[in-house]
């Protein structure tokens, strides 16, 4: 029983010092993006998807466990109920991002910690997941130049933030072929957006708007997933899962200044206020969202799916006021193989291999132009020794996506970019009774 004790506490500071690690320089890489189409609405929005997710273009929905090897699925709690050993599952996130409009072009680099989530069986039929992943992220910076009568004037655009997730979910099993779960989320977080409108002449009167918006608040998220068995090692997996149209509280805080610039253009202390809130309350409307999946696997072996997503973002409000969006819709395609989940001599034979695309009509509509959305991914799942034949089994996912937002036409920017994603996963058998003789 001491050994046992042992090495339990081994896992758990093995564990606890990859946390503070991963989570210390994720709070040092911690850079919001740079994306001018993170203007509209809350900004770009993540998905609760883990990086082996990504790599499949983004099907999860009916996806529960392949080949044996437990993932922690967000995106649908249903598959909490295959859970059967304690799973952990902590990752970071980068970007390149290059930027086009006309002849001009800008790149930019971005990283992030990416996720941290936990889930653990409840008995046999059961298995409850917490953890904590973004939602959104709001990051740009932009000049219009335009002209009033002669007078050159800049329009400047600037936001920072985003919104994060905390969830606690709970899945159950019944039968041998349906599961059904779902998530109580809390969103939190700031979304800080500037308006400035500048006059190119030493001492004009500058105009500037600024705006903060402070949320935290309740949402749900629930799911169903139902197997058929085609054959001995055959199985089709259906899913749906959806998340409800909730209000969060939100305080806003807002400033309208005018103020000057010096003659080395560094921005003088505002002249006067012309009107203020400061912590009013108000509210954020999230959409009502539903996902569509299927699957299709054979055990140990490969799998591939299909899901098909949309999004009532055109009742999307903040503090009653319409952000103008409208509903969004996409679908993805892709699957996992692994040539020998067992294989003693050949290592790359227990590699999962995974390939995906994904299309989006996203909520944005600029000057009569819908903004859509496409990526390919490409990504690994690279099993890693067990420590003296332990009960342990570890697997680092790493996660490629190519993908370009927007169009040249209409004088719109072009967005394209590269997104990298790692993830570490352990499965063990924590929380286990042991009899001793």
């Amino acid at each position: 029983m001491k050994l046992l004790q042992i090495k339990m506490y081994r896992r758990i500071n093995y564990i606890a010092a990859i946390l503070v690690l991963v989570c210390g320089f994720g709070a040092q890489a911690q850079v919001t993006t740079s994306s001018p189409y993170s203007r509209y609405g809350l900004g770009n929005i993540k998905g609760s998807l883990l990086p082996q997710f990504r790599a499949m273009g983004g099907i999860s929905t009916a996806v529960s466990k392949v080949t044996g090897f437990n993932n922690i699925n967000v995106q649908n709690p249903a598959s909490y109920a295959g859970i059967s050993l304690t799973t952990i599952d902590i990752g970071m996130s980068a970007s390149v991002i290059n930027l086009k409009r006309n002849s001009l072009s800008e790149s930019s680099f971005n990283s992030t910690f990416s996720h941290l989530a936990f889930a653990a069986p409840v008995g046999r039929r059961s298995a409850l997941s917490f953890g904590i992943l973004p939602y959104s992220d709001l990051g740009y910076s932009y000049k219009n130049t335009t002209k009033v009568d002669t007078t050159t004037v800049n329009q400047l655009y600037e936001g920072e933030g985003g919104l994060s997730k905390a969830y606690l979910g709970y899945g159950y099993r019944f039968g041998d072929h349906l599961r059904i779960g779902g998530n109580l989320e809390y969103i939190f977080g700031n979304l800080q957006t500037t308006r400035a409108s500048e006059f190119q002449s030493l001492g004009a009167l500058n105009a500037k708007l600024q705006n903060k918006n402070s949320v935290a608040g309740l949402n749900y998220s629930y799911g169903i997933q139902y197997d058929f068995n085609v054959g001995k090692k055959t199985l089709i997996t259906l899913g749906y899962s959806g998340s409800t149209s909730g209000k969060i509280n939100s305080t806003q805080t807002f400033f309208a200044t005018r103020y000057t610039r010096d003659q080395d253009g560094n921005e003088n202390t505002a002249i006067d206020t012309l009107s203020s809130i400061n912590n009013g309350k108000s509210n954020l409307t999230l959409p009502l969202t539903h996902n569509f999946g299927i699957a299709i696997q054979q055990n140990d072996k490969w799998m591939i799916g299909a899901d098909f997503r949309m999004s009532k973002w055109s009742k999307t409000t903040i503090n009653g006021v319409s952000q103008g969006l409208q509903d969004s819709w996409g679908a993805s395609l892709g699957g996992q193989w692994t040539p020998d989940a067992y294989s003693y001599n050949s290592y790359l034979k227990r590699i999962d291999y995974r390939l995906g695309v994904s299309y989006d009509k996203t909520y944005i509509k600029i000057n009569n132009q819908d903004i859509k959305q496409m990526g390919a991914s490409l990504g690994f799942g690279f099993p890693l020794p067990t420590a003296n034949g332990g009960t342990a089994f570890y697997k680092i996912n790493f996660t490629t996506e190519l993908g370009q937002r927007g169009t040249l036409n209409n004088g719109l920017v072009k967005e394209q970019y590269i997104n990298f994603h790692l993830g570490f996963t352990l499965n063990d058998t924590w929380f286990r009774k042991y009899r001793v003789d």
